[in-house]
């Protein structure tokens, strides 16, 4: 985790504090906070307290860890269904899955991040590490990728600042500069493909969820293994993907979902 201070004050701070601590998945204990806090231990400590005041964490004092708090959990339901795709694509999703015979992701972006909020994998599929609600980068992802092509340029200009750039393959884009010509092919074809630029073995094909004015709001993917199939091979899942794109879409066109930013 990075130890990044943000400048938004307090509210910023602790906003922050409990990102990281909801990101260890798991209950956690007060020195494995601090060791990923960018703050100093009186200040970590204090912004704990509150958090767990305002119900947004809980300690267990038994086990002397923190977990989610309700109110946290509350605000999460609540969000989910406001603000994610997942519930009104999933069923899209499904048969997206059941027709390829492959892993599918549902993803959105925020702030440059890509976030999956739903995968499907049927009986036959290649199982993926991708969880909803992990966070992914957007420059070596399909699904990041494509949402790049579609938004537009003030919107790329902003997400790409904000990528880590992190070579995590041989074939991981560096920079905007290799990355910008690849933006504008997939603008034009209207796919993009993973090419194991993430994880070593892992392809993908993606297409955009555009919502009313062709905003893009998501993207789904068909995701497999090179031990499994070729990127040629993957182009045929290209009409079904799209159709299952559009359709979904097509659904939320009337829904205000966040913008992917």
């Amino acid at each position: 985790m990075n130890k990044h201070v943000t400048s938004d004050g307090t509210v910023g701070k602790a906003l922050e504090l409990l990102d990281m601590v909801v990101a260890f998945g798991r209950s956690v204990r007060f020195s494995e906070v601090l060791e990923v806090s960018p703050f100093p231990k009186a200040t970590t400590h204090r912004l704990l307290q509150t958090l767990t005041n305002q119900g947004m964490l809980a300690f267990d004092e038994d086990r002397h860890v923190y977990v989610p708090g309700m109110r946290l959990v509350r605000m999460s339901r609540h969000a989910w269904t406001q603000s994610s795709l997942a519930p009104l694509a999933q069923p899209f999703v499904a048969a997206l899955a059941a027709d390829v015979s492959e892993t599918i992701h549902l993803a959105q972006m925020e702030r440059g991040r890509v976030i999956f909020v739903e995968k499907t994998t049927p009986k036959t599929g290649f199982k993926t590490m991708a969880t909803p609600g992990r966070r992914s980068p957007a420059h070596c992802t399909g699904v990041g990728k494509v949402m790049l092509a579609f938004m537009d340029a003030a919107r790329r200009t902003e997400a790409l600042d904000g990528q880590s750039w992190e070579g995590f393959t041989p074939n991981t884009h560096r920079s905007s500069d290799t990355l910008l010509p690849e933006l504008e092919q997939i603008r034009a074809e209207g796919v993009a493909f993973d090419r194991e630029e993430h994880e070593q073995g892992i392809i993908s094909i993606a297409a955009p969820i555009l919502g009313g004015s062709s905003r893009v709001i998501g993207a789904l993917s068909v995701v497999t293994s090179t031990f499994r199939m070729s990127l040629k091979d993957i182009e045929k899942f290209r009409p079904a993907l799209q159709r299952t794109a559009a359709q979904i879409g097509g659904e939320a066109a009337g829904w205000p979902y966040p913008i992917a930013q």
